[in-house]
């Protein structure tokens, strides 16, 4: 057995601590019992792309991602990894890693799940002609250009076998192959992209459930996928998603017993969930963060200038973020200290340049008026922008108001219909104020947490923050040889985002759930996402 055989277990059961289940939803133990053709249902919005898994980075479409497809693992509640698609992930040195898949897997089309399907479909992502919003989890696979089209080192050996050569040995590599970037394709996704995207053929637990099975801006039904035989097998008989408005409106449903699964209680309900759903809600740590980014093409606040530090320092001290927490959230939410979750390996609350993250009213006046010597700034009003249909107005008014008493300035948040249009403009570079962020971990590790967000170039870099001394110390963490290693690296990174607040830090969100009493075996997953496939319904 070589060294990476040993990896793929031991990372993952360091890099994840403390997740546990909520009240009510510890039922994993139970024997699953129910009708196995009902069809359970949950709230969910509106895909910003096509479903393409290589360029869904956000929750909504991600949620789709993550049931239609399977990829070499896929986590467990606790965000251990498991074997789902592939039978071995070996190596002997961190860098040439040899993937083995189990045989006889299928797509709901019927063709085969080969090495190709994996390989032609890395090399497909890490194009940069193709613009998939995900291309950069490729990048540390030799061949890789982010300036150019890649020549990935995939070597296929058979229809079972294929090696990956890493342009530098990574004992945690094999971690991050749950996440939808690496899900396989069928040769018949090449033949039509765009028409793939509106109707995905996947391997995974569920499966769109015939043409027209997506409904835009209204939901998507989901059937169970029978051929599907790995860790995730359902025990239900599909998943109907609802893109809700407002999350209040999805809360009325669940309370009315219309919907099943709610995986985002609304502010508005933080005082009464538990009483309204005494044994079916979760309050659990998930590996969930939030923030405001402010972009760096903004006017007064370009962070490689004296002025843009000093006032993203102190718009950062003049948010409190335990009297949020405390009164709009009640609990819910944990006033951040870095830039990742608590529930992942490697956190700390101990960051050199941390205290940025408290609230201090007089360091913030300080440096906003050192900021004003440099250049005033006058009546501007500072904005937040945000997605109507998520329930942020609440928390975006307290902080608005809590920058413009502090700072003697105006402030207000700005929203948006959806989550999609926000997306849309943050892609677009069209934001004329800050706007909310946020990180739901696509697999439990500090890298995945600053990678995506804040590397040069990176998908989600929506602030467009660039840092050579940050990219280098990402390098070197990725490039260490245990997981302790790394975490290290990581830490020194985010010391150089204390200083650079690319976006200001908020809090890490529990996973604030509920069900109707039409379901059990309810439980939440490390990463906020209920477990789907374990719920079982009358």
């Amino acid at each position: 057995m070589g060294l990476g055989s040993v990896a793929v277990v031991g990372a993952a059961a360091l890099v994840l601590t403390g997740c546990t289940s909520g009240n009510g939803g510890d039922s994993g133990d139970a024997a699953p019992s129910g009708n196995a053709d009902a069809i359970i249902t949950t709230n969910g919005s509106e895909p910003q792309n096509p479903l393409v898994p290589s360029n869904t980075t956000e929750t909504g479409g991600g949620k789709i991602i993550d049931s239609i497809f399977a990829g070499l693992v896929s986590y467990d509640a606790k965000g251990a990894t498991e074997m789902d698609v592939a039978e071995s992930i070996e190596s002997d040195d961190n860098q040439l890693w040899t993937v083995t898949l189990k045989d006889g897997q299928t797509f709901t089309d019927g063709t085969p799940v080969t090495s190709e399907s994996f390989t032609e479909a890395w090399n497909w992502a890490a194009q940069v002609s193709n613009k998939q919003s995900a291309s950069y989890f490729f990048d540390d696979i030799e061949g890789y250009d982010a300036e150019a089209d890649s020549d990935l080192s995939l070597e296929v050996v058979s229809d079972t076998e294929f090696t990956v050569q890493l342009s530098a040995p990574e004992a945690d590599w094999p971690l991050r192959l749950g996440y939808s970037a690496f899900s396989p394709l069928p040769a018949s996704f090449y033949d039509d992209v765009d028409a793939f995207g509106e109707n995905p053929i996947g391997n995974g637990p569920y499966k769109l459930d015939g043409e027209g099975a997506w409904t835009h801006n209204q939901g998507i039904d989901l059937v169970t996928n029978a051929d599907y035989d790995g860790p995730r097998k359902p025990v239900n008989g599909g998943l109907t998603i609802t893109f809700y408005t407002t999350q209040d409106a999805a809360y009325s449903d669940v309370l009315s017993g219309n919907l099943d699964i709610l995986d985002q209680v609304p502010d508005t309900q933080f005082a009464s969930y538990q009483s309204d759903f005494p044994d079916r809600f979760a309050n659990q740590p998930a590996a969930i963060f939030q923030s405001i980014t402010i972009p760096q093409y903004l006017e007064h606040f370009d962070g490689t200038t004296e002025e843009g530090k000093l006032r993203r320092a102190a718009i950062s001290l003049a948010i409190n973020r335990a009297d949020i927490t405390d009164v709009i959230f009640q609990g819910t939410r944990t006033p951040a200290k870095d830039f990742t979750s608590p529930v992942i390996d490697g956190y700390s609350e101990d960051l050199k340049g941390a205290d940025v993250l408290d609230y201090d009213a007089d360091r913030a006046k300080d440096l906003w008026a050192q900021a004003d010597e440099i250049s005033p700034y006058g009546d501007t009003t500072f904005t937040i922008a945000y997605n109507s249909d998520g329930g942020h107005q609440n928390w975006v008014d307290a902080a608005s108001n809590s920058i413009a008493d502090t700072l003697g300035i105006k402030a207000a948040g700005e929203p948006k219909p959806t989550f999609a249009e926000l997306l849309d403009q943050e892609d677009n570079d069209a934001m004329t104020g800050a706007f909310r962020s946020g990180w739901q971990a696509d697999y439990p590790s500090l890298f995945n947490f600053l990678a995506p967000l804040y590397q040069t170039g990176a998908g989600s870099n929506y602030g467009r923050y660039t840092s050579d001394e940050f990219d280098g110390l990402l390098k070197e963490g990725a490039a260490a040889t245990s997981v302790d290693d790394a975490n290290a690296k990581f830490q020194e990174a985010q010391e150089v985002l204390l200083v650079d607040l690319p976006v200001v830090p908020l809090w890490y969100s529990n996973v604030t759930g509920v069900w109707a009493d039409t379901v059990d075996n309810v439980q939440f997953g490390w990463n906020s996402v209920p477990l789907f496939y374990e719920v079982t319904k009358q």
